[in-house]
């Protein structure tokens, strides 16, 4: 079986591609000819998936997956939420985004926060949502050099370590983006 994963990402794409039984084979966007800027429009990370297989299927023909994921702050209402990308402006830029997301929660003592994961599974004209999250509190300072976005300032609840201190492999166990790929791969299988 093949299935797009609607991503350019080549690290994602290595890391679910190891995680799904031999017989199920991921292409890139690059692989099926999509070179453009698939528009994330949607105003929830559900919507934003969504949009981004439907788009691959519609345009290409290709069952497919994509996924969206935001960081949820409690003390900010939901936000960065589905603008965590580009939170600090249109330049996405991780390290202008945690130093905004720190300053606004400068004066809150409600750090608590989670990140979320949706994929969307376009699979023989059926949709499929899968859902993670990973529930912890942002800490007052940047630590470690590992992972990527606002990992440095998120710590799992019950873990000492923020996401940026974990190698890869001990991330994805208990990230949002593990849990969602772990339903994702059972469904398949």
């Amino acid at each position: 079986m093949q299935l797009v994963f609607a991503s350019n990402n080549k690290n994602k794409i290595k890391e679910i591609q190891q995680l799904l039984p031999e017989t199920i084979q991921i292409l890139s966007l690059e692989e099926i000819g999509c070179h453009e800027e698939i528009p994330e429009t949607a105003d929830t990370i559900e919507g934003n998936a969504i949009l981004k297989a439907n788009y691959v299927t519609t345009n290409y023909g290709y069952d497919c997956f994509a996924d969206d994921t935001g960081l949820e702050v409690e003390a900010l209402n939901g936000a960065p939420g589905v603008d965590s990308a580009h939170y600090a402006g249109e330049q996405r830029s991780s390290e202008d985004n945690m130093n905004k997301l720190l300053q606004a929660l400068s004066s809150k003592t409600n750090k608590n926060a989670q990140f979320k994961t949706v994929i969307a599974l376009n699979l023989n004209n059926t949709q499929t949502l899968f859902t993670g999250i990973a529930k912890g509190q942002i800490t007052s300072e940047k630590t470690g050099n590992q992972g990527f976005g606002y990992d440095p300032i998120f710590k799992l609840e019950g873990h000492s370590k923020t996401f940026a201190e974990l190698s890869m492999e001990e991330k994805s166990i208990i990230s949002h983006r593990g849990k969602a790929t772990k339903q994702l791969i059972n469904f398949l299988k």
